[in-house]
């Protein structure tokens, strides 16, 4: 009991660290970008600053709004900037706690889920926010001035980005769920028909009520399903060519083995 006891007190001492310097590590990052609050947040604001008429701006309703807006941001860029050291921790607590080849695959996924993350929200900055943007403003019925609200906007651009960066993440989903043996690569083939729909009505709850974010949502959804049993297939097939591998090396082992034996007993007669 007192040894349970003591491990457990252990893990939460250990996990209690790793959180203290994730937190660390997100408040070195958030300081420097804090200084250049206000040049994130132009950053940010450009795919609709570029869109709006001449002479079109921004507003902010609130009072504190244009302070805490660009510090949301540079909180948002310092996460970003941090997410290797943040993983880096959360990977130490748990590898102690892992068997060998599950080390073997979570660290690949850890990386890769990483990147995929930030190549979705890249995809949404770069090209679906330009286009959602420019929709909206063409159908602005005339005389009509579209001035948004700051803090209205970073919402609706990091719910956009949340969307798309998970979006990203199906490919590894799809990875585990075969890895793990929850689900099969030809059962994964026969749903297609289902995860279609499914991906269309995702994309119509969490984006816009317009057609172009839906369809620029739900297709590269699909296309990384289909990655993603492309890529698991692959990593099946290589595990298996191992496994065999390994038999065979071991029944070579074993038959050397036997003829040393042998060999060895014919010595002694």
């Amino acid at each position: 009991m007192m040894n349970v006891e003591g491990s457990l007190l252990s893990h939460l001492v250990e996990l209690r660290t790793r959180v203290m310097r994730i937190l660390a590590g997100l408040l070195i990052g958030f300081l420097p970008c804090a200084i250049y609050a206000r040049e994130l947040y132009t950053v940010l604001a450009q795919p609709l600053l570029e869109k709006l008429p001449q002479g079109g701006q921004m507003i902010a309703t609130e009072v504190a709004t244009p302070f805490f807006v660009p510090m949301k941001v540079a909180m948002m860029v310092a996460f970003v900037i941090t997410l290797p050291h943040t993983l880096y921790q959360l990977w130490g607590f748990v590898a102690p706690g892992l068997y060998s080849h599950e080390k073997r695959l979570a660290l690949p996924l850890i990386v890769a889920s990483s990147l995929l993350f930030l190549f979705g929200m890249a995809f949404a900055y770069f090209a679906v926010l330009p286009l959602v943007f420019e929709f909206i403003t063409y159908f602005a019925p005339e005389g009509v001035a579209v001035m948004t609200d700051i803090g209205r906007y970073v919402s609706f651009v990091l719910s956009m980005f949340f969307a798309f960066g998970l979006t990203f993440e199906v490919p590894v989903l799809v990875m585990v769920l075969v890895r793990t043996g929850m689900i099969t690569t030809e059962k994964l083939r026969e749903i297609r028909p289902y995860v279609v729909v499914g991906a269309f009505v995702i994309a119509a709850i969490v984006t816009p009520p317009d057609v172009i974010s839906q369809f620029m949502l739900a297709v590269p959804l699909l296309l990384l399903y289909e990655l993603g049993i492309f890529a698991a297939s692959f990593t099946i097939k290589k595990q298996q060519e191992e496994v065999e591998a390994d038999k065979t090396d071991a029944a070579i082992q074993t038959g050397d083995e036997k003829t040393e034996s042998k060999n060895a007993g014919e010595k002694c007669d």
